[in-house]
């Protein structure tokens, strides 16, 4: 009876532990790429921050190629609820969604004229699929900032 019970609690503690989400409570997380929004093509560079098991804050800087005279470059802050734990999703999965706030900087031409958009409030939804500690990721998104969406590559530091 006891390797019984031994066992069931085995199969149980291991169900959680592939439940977790992969950056978890300490966790580092890269992302980087390109996309699409209303404010011309981003490149982008991220970094995600686990403050708990299903919680992360962290940051991202685009710079994106517009068809106008000047090119924004956004920074922002996010925070993002990693789904994975409630929905018991496998640890290779990642599906999370949250809000991020930031601002648009636009680069003139001439280095005298910089206009500067106010906060911007964004909501987006997201995913990544992880092969090892690489991934790809994909995360759509929109609000009083701007709308688009990214695609790349995620690494866990």
């Amino acid at each position: 009876m006891k390797k019984l019970t031994l066992l069931v609690i085995m199969v149980f503690s291991m169900g959680a532990i592939f439940a977790q989400g992969p950056i978890g409570k300490g966790g580092k997380n890269i992302n980087f790429g390109t996309g699409f929004s209303t404010y011309g093509l981003p490149i982008y560079f991220g970094m995600d921050f686990g403050v708990h098991q299903d919680i992360t804050v962290g940051f991202n800087i685009s710079y994106r190629i517009a068809d106008e005279r000047k090119d924004p470059l956004g920074l922002s802050v996010n925070g993002n609820y990693h789904f994975n734990t409630l929905f018991e999703i496998p640890r290779n999965w990642d599906l999370y969604a949250g809000l991020n706030a930031g601002f648009i900087v636009w680069m003139g031409e001439d280095d005298s004229h910089t206009d500067y958009q106010g906060l911007g409030l964004d909501l987006q939804i997201g995913g990544r699929y992880y092969w090892s500690d690489w991934g790809i990721n994909l995360e759509l998104g929109g609000g009083s900032g701007y709308s688009g969406g990214k695609i790349g590559l995620s690494h866990i530091l």
